[in-house]
Formats: C-alpha cells, sequence, structure tokens
C-alpha cells in the first residue's frame, strides 16, 4: 500500500520531518490556516478554494514556503509534478471594471513530472504538457501543451526541447 516516498491514501509525504506535520496540525486545525485543505501545506502558503484543486499521484502543492494558489476557476496537477517556493498559481483575474468580480476563465492544468521552480508565476487558462520545466522567476502567461520542454522568462517561452524517449524512459521506471 506505501512505496518508500509516499502514503497517498493520507496524502504524506515522507521526505519530511515530523515537525512539518506538527505545524502543519496547528495552523489548519487550531489557527484555521488553509483549514479546507486535505493535505499538509506549509504553513506559510496560502491555498484558496481547494476543493477546484484536482492532485495527481505524489503531489503535495503548498508543501514549499510561500506558494500561493488560487483555485477560483480550477488548477489540475499532474502526477509527481513538484512546485517550487513562492510560486504562485494564479486562475481567477478580478475583472478589469469591477475588481470585486472574478472574471471565469479556462482552469490552469498542469501535466505529469513538470517541475514549476522558485518564483514562477502560472497565470489563468495555461496548460502545461508533461514533463514541462518552468524556469525560476518566470511568468507563464501562454500554454506550452506539447510539453516536453523547458521554459523561461517574462513571459515563458521556450529554451529547450527534452528528450522525450528519455522522459518516457524515466517515467515508466518511477511510477
Amino acid at each position: 500500500m506505501a512505496d518508500s516516498s509516499i502514503i497517498a491514501h493520507k496524502r504524506i509525504k515522507r521526505a519530511y520531518s515530523y515537525s512539518f506535520y506538527l505545524i502543519d496540525f496547528i495552523f489548519r486545525k487550531i489557527f484555521r490556516q488553509n483549514a479546507r485543505v486535505k493535505w499538509a501545506v506549509h504553513h506559510t502558503s496560502t491555498i484558496h478554494c481547494p476543493e477546484n484543486i484536482t492532485l495527481g499521484k505524489g503531489v503535495f502543492p503548498g508543501d514549499s514556503p510561500g506558494v500561493y494558489i488560487n483555485a477560483l476557476n480550477g488548477v489540475a496537477v499532474g502526477d509527481y509534478t513538484n512546485i517550487g517556493p513562492n510560486v504562485g498559481i494564479i486562475s481567477a483575474n478580478h475583472n478589469p471594471v469591477n475588481n470585486n468580480v472574478h472574471d471565469k476563465t479556462n482552469a490552469i492544468k498542469i501535466g505529469n513530472y513538470c517541475w514549476i521552480g522558485m518564483g514562477a508565476m502560472v497565470l489563468p487558462g495555461v496548460v502545461l504538457g508533461d514533463f514541462t520545466v518552468v524556469g525560476a522567476g518566470s511568468v507563464v502567461t501562454k500554454s506550452f501543451i506539447d510539453g516536453y520542454c523547458v521554459i523561461a522568462g517574462n513571459p515563458a517561452r521556450l529554451i529547450k526541447q527534452l528528450n522525450i524517449e528519455e522522459c518516457k524512459a524515466f517515467a515508466s521506471n518511477n511510477t
């Protein structure tokens, strides 16, 4: 039922110390910060509308410090994707005329085996294919549906294509 790194049914990542889970318990259960989140998050992270987040296997969005996720319009995160510290994933924009209203957009979809580097920002409606690496500090304003790439910059642009066969071999050996 459990592998060497994850006990999925309890949404626990063994790589973290007991103190991480103790602090998580205190902040979510006692102080009610991120109280609706069903997995452990770092006490400096903020998750809005966690009920609109779909998680793959081995995914713990918000376990890094300073992560901000607004899932008002939905966020789907694929299997074994990592989200670095201070990342922003924002699925909703305020209406430009009435900032009390959020405009409806498509959900953000992040594929399997992706890595969102420190300080990156993923904006509404973006779709990232499998094995997409987002460079630190990048602002992702458009989709990279095909994946198997490294993107970086503001706005993010294609930096490098990854070897698809190498990525698929890695995925088949690490499920």
